[in-house]
């Protein structure tokens, strides 16, 4: 049977209902210390740059186990900061997962280079070194790895492979916050990396936010300056062209207030995600996997099925509301098109089958179970 139309959205507010994410419950908890941030941050006028940006910044080093940490206005600019920082841009190649959201090519592109497109790994839909070596040229200058749904690619396998070919490894983990393999957490293993504060992400700011992560003491101060109109050390004096990217005081504060939490959430995350697992071990979901000796933080519970829409419509009829990440990959995208990637099959078959299941770190055991015995009746429905 084959559904064209998106499923209707269900109302969050309906006991009855599975919504696919729900801020709200979340955010309840912390609205007292927002309002005492927004207090302290007015009477301060520290909205630009200021105390809570610097503290925030310290924090986030620290928590990723990195030397520096610069806010910037959102997780895209973060991208391209990142890759001017670096001197990548007209005539360099930067290799990028087909299957990320369109911020991460059009940071590339936006920076002045061009994207070359690559295929992932089936089962977890991560880019791999041997996508990264079939890619590579004689201008390649980067590759840009995802860290997608919140699993953590294998950094250490690409960045041999780069190191080999003398090109610079970037992190992409704008879905990530928290993540980690092998111990180390996802934005320092490798020369950089970039995060996006998105309200929906893993920590998410009331509004949008970036931040650029690095040992590289020169790269921290080169995106600093190019993120702040190009100011060199004097505030009068613009050393090159840059541009207005900066992670707003006020956010900076409110993120400094979720930051405590953030790995409660993810263990909540991990919980509800292994329950998923466990409860649809034996139904033909296609569950994206997770790397050994990782641990992800399931920014998203991700499926595969076959006839999606339909899936999605008989879910949405038992009032369980799905998503799609990503519909149509990058090299699919109208705006990408002239970079000419060709077939990549698993990134065209995922695109066609993948289908996000409601997974947010209020969410309870009971609304699992629900959308597990929907998913169950679907199937069997499906069977008959």
């Amino acid at each position: 049977m084959t559904v064209n139309a998106s499923p209707p959205r269900v109302d969050p507010l309906d006991a009855d209902t599975v919504p696919f994410y729900a801020l709200w419950p979340q955010h309840e908890h912390f609205l007292a210390r927002f309002r005492q941030q927004l207090d302290d941050v007015v009477m301060a006028n520290a909205f630009v740059g200021g105390p809570w940006l610097d503290r925030f910044e310290r924090r986030w080093a620290e928590y990723c186990g990195v030397d520096h940490a610069i806010g910037v206005a959102n997780g895209t600019d973060a991208i391209e900061l990142t890759l001017r920082g670096l001197g990548i841009g007209p005539g360099d190649e930067v290799v990028v997962p087909a299957n990320t959201f369109v911020a991460t090519a059009a940071a590339v592109v936006a920076a002045g280079a061009t994207p070359v497109f690559v295929d992932v790994d089936p089962g977890t839909l991560l880019v791999t070194e041997s996508n990264v070596l079939a890619a590579l040229g004689p201008v390649t200058a980067a590759v840009i790895v995802v860290h997608l749904y919140g699993q953590v690619a294998d950094v250490d396998a690409i960045t041999s492979v780069a190191d080999r070919h003398g090109i610079v490894v970037i992190e992409d983990a704008a879905q990530a916050h928290g993540a980690s393999s092998d111990g180390r957490r996802a934005g320092s293993l490798a020369r950089a990396g970039t995060f996006s504060f998105y309200p929906g992400k893993n920590l998410g700011a009331l509004g949008d936010g970036g931040m650029v992560t690095t040992d590289d003491a020169v790269l921290a101060q080169r995106v600093r300056s190019l993120s702040n109109h190009g100011r060199g050390h004097v505030a009068t004096e613009h050393i090159e062209v840059g541009r207005n990217s900066r992670l707003d005081g006020l956010q900076a504060a409110f993120l400094g207030e979720k930051l405590p939490d953030l790995d409660r959430f993810n263990r909540r995350r991990r919980e509800l995600a292994a329950l998923y697992r466990s409860t649809l071990l034996d139904l033909p979901l296609g569950l994206v996997q997770a790397r050994p000796a990782t641990e992800p933080v399931y920014h998203l519970m991700v499926a595969q099925v076959d006839e999606r829409a339909w899936f999605r419509h008989r879910l949405a009829d038992r009032g369980i509301e799905t998503s799609i990440h990503y519909p149509m990959p990058c090299h699919r995208q109208p705006a990408f098109e002239r970079f000419g990637s060709g077939y990549l099959p698993i990134v065209e078959r995922a695109a066609s089958r993948l289908v996000s299941l409601p997974l947010y770190p209020t969410m309870t055991n009971d609304q699992v179970h629900r959308v597990c015995e929907a998913i169950v009746a679907v199937i069997e429905e499906d069977n008959r």
